[in-house]
């Protein structure tokens, strides 16, 4: 994986949860609080989260095969996914459940001390990891907000652990509030209001991460940025005068397909066409780095084939006016 992955910001993330699983679980021991037993569950759940996604970052590395000629790059996008259903079930299903069964048999908040000390811990923990994962942000998403760096990223590590680490954070606001007014108010179904709140959290969270990577795993296209640096590429308003249509394909975070119909001129030998092909892909690969598998087919271009433009569905290449039926 490489460093725009955000490496870093898993093993931060990694390393917080862990301390913070083992601290919070000791601390529903001694207090009883179903809030910290749900946020202990989360902070296992977190940990097992950016162990997936460093499996996912080694397996993508794999070289390509006969039987994958395009490489196991997408292997990032499907480990975010699981990603997104363990936070569901083992986050989210979890915190309503035990927040229900604490509303319905609350019960007095014991040894009160723990609880707070581990929240406050926590949150100091969780803030260092959420400012790892936001400087490592930083770096790749340029001028866009965090919401279109979260909707618009390819690499999906950086958006997960980020809505992973927010929502870890306002996670334990609420389990301190929780524990705060059961203290309080010597009411114990305050906790398990918070647990309740905590577990809608994780599920809005874990649902946005699964409409983000389904879209990944469907096949994006290359950015607008990249998609324009290609297109000035292909065309040296000489050999290749023009872009007939293009499309392109994400086949993982840091490998692009790209696969076009370019213009060549009618008296053009074909020595002349393949030497033009051939620069084409150099000025490609040097404008975009990440484009490795590019296809360009040379045509002589007509009006009916340029139509096709950006639009998937009229198919290119295929029967042209005079032979369709």
């Amino acid at each position: 994986m490489s460093a725009s992955g955000g490496t870093r910001a898993i093993v931060a993330a990694l390393a917080a949860n862990l301390a913070i699983a083992v601290a919070k679980f000791v601390a529903f021991l001694f207090s009883g609080s179903s809030s910290m037993l749900a946020e202990s569950v989360h902070s296992v759940a977190d940990s097992g989260n950016q162990g997936l996604l460093l499996l996912g970052g080694k397996k993508a590395k794999r070289e390509a095969t006969p039987q994958h000629p395009f490489g196991y790059g997408r292997e990032r996008y499907i480990y975010a996914f699981l990603v997104s259903i363990v936070l569901f079930s083992v986050g989210g299903m979890f915190a309503i459940y035990e927040g229900y069964e604490k509303i319905k048999h609350p019960h007095e908040i014991t040894a009160w001390y723990w609880p707070v000390g581990v929240l406050v811990f926590a949150i100091i923990a969780e803030s260092f990891s959420f400012r790892t994962a936001i400087k490592e942000s930083n770096e790749t998403r340029g001028e866009r907000s965090w919401t279109e760096f979260v909707r618009r990223a390819k690499a999906p590590e950086l958006p997960v652990v980020l809505l992973e680490d927010l929502g870890a954070l306002v996670g334990l606001v609420l389990a301190l509030g929780g524990v705060s007014l059961a203290l309080a108010t010597g009411n114990g179904v305050w906790d398990g209001i918070g647990t309740l709140c905590i577990g809608v959290l994780l599920i809005v969270i874990a649902l946005v991460l699964a409409a983000e990577t389904k879209s990944l795993l469907l096949g994006e296209a290359a950015g607008i940025e990249d998609i324009e640096k290609i297109k000035a590429a292909v065309v040296d308003g000489d050999t290749v005068p023009g872009i007939i249509h293009m499309r392109t394909l994400h086949l993982g975070p840091e490998e692009l397909l790209v696969a076009a119909k370019v213009a060549v001129r009618h008296d053009d030998t074909a020595a002349e066409v393949a030497a033009a092909i051939n620069a084409a892909e150099e000025r490609i690969r040097a404008a975009v780095p990440i484009a490795r598998v590019i296809y360009l087919e040379p045509d002589i271009y007509s009006e009916w084939a340029a139509s096709a433009g950006a639009n998937p569905a009229k198919s290119p290449g295929g029967p042209g006016p005079d032979t369709a039926h």
